[in-house]
């Protein structure tokens, strides 16, 4: 009986050859097809260094930074975190839409203060849920640009990568953007409701929501918002939260240290080793310590 011929698709030849993809493609957390285009720069610009606004979520924060590409590996030029938000006065819900916003503006307005250009640019104070972009002045510097850099996370239509977007243009970086991934727009007449995005950036979605709950089933919602309970904060008070907490990181961005809690002395994790004469002595106790347990 003849065998049936089998091709041999993955020779000796193909695994000689065979190279492996980046780590970070592997681990699945790196999009290089993204990224290249976030970083490549023109030759023609001479070594001028193309920033991007990386905007990146965790269970409990939010994580903005302004970052450029070296040969060396990636540069963070300013960086600013949800967990430094009660500082500001936002105690609880550091991870929802009002705080990506608030993250962006004190990332914006930090960097802008590090190249001296806060006073040149202070963004638009005033929210109203418009969308606008950063103009350049006449007389003066051009303003920072920065793309955003969203990772893997899925670029859904009122997703808080936008809120953190917004709050960086509207602390006065130049980020290319459009509104139609804002919440409030309206694909099919392409236009956007600024009072449904104001809403969302001053926390309007959240009360609205707290107070519903409340009215529907108390024990749910003595459960659900029970740091906000605890902290104080009803739905009528996030508005002024969130309206204070902007002011204040337009009057203070700078970074201030958390205090260590410890005693000067340097803590050391284990046992010391002991020399040789402390290791015979050691033997000789154990020893004596059994001969007197049999007597």
């Amino acid at each position: 009986m003849i065998e049936p011929f089998v091709k041999l698709q993955k020779n000796k030849a193909y695994f000689k050859r065979y190279q492996v993809k980046y780590r970070r493609r592997r681990e699945g957390k790196t999009d290089y097809y993204a990224r290249k285009r976030l970083v490549v720069q023109a030759k023609n610009k001479y070594n001028a260094p193309k920033y991007r606004l990386v905007v990146r979520f965790t269970n409990t924060d939010i994580i903005c930074q302004v970052v450029y590409a070296k040969i060396q590996g990636d540069v963070v030029l300013a960086a600013a975190y949800s967990h430094e938000l009660p500082r500001y006065g936002i105690k609880v819900g550091l991870t929802n839409w009002p705080a990506a916003y608030a993250t962006g503006l004190l990332v914006a307005r930090r960097v802008l203060t590090k190249l001296g250009l806060a006073d040149k640019y202070e963004g638009f104070p005033e929210i109203d849920g418009s969308v606008e972009e950063v103009e350049a002045l006449e007389d003066g510097p051009r303003p920072f640009k920065a793309f955003l850099d969203v990772g893997l996370k899925r670029t859904t239509t009122g997703s808080k990568v936008f809120a953190a977007m917004k709050g960086a243009s509207d602390g006065g970086i130049f980020v290319p953007h459009s509104e139609t991934r804002f919440p409030g727009y309206d694909a099919e007449t392409s236009e956007l409701d600024s009072e449904v995005l104001r809403d969302y950036i001053f926390g309007g979605h959240i009360a609205e929501y707290m107070r519903s709950l409340k009215e529907e089933d108390e024990e749910r919602y003595n459960a659900q918002f029970s740091r906000f309970i605890k902290a104080g904060v009803s739905a009528d008070d996030l508005e002024g939260i969130y309206s204070s907490a902007h002011e204040a990181i337009r009057a203070d961005p700078s970074f201030k240290p958390t205090e260590k809690k410890t005693d000067g002395k340097p803590s050391r994790r284990g046992q010391i080793p002991l020399n040789a004469k402390q290791r015979k002595d050691r033997v000789r106790q154990k020893i004596e310590a059994f001969k007197r347990s049999q007597e």
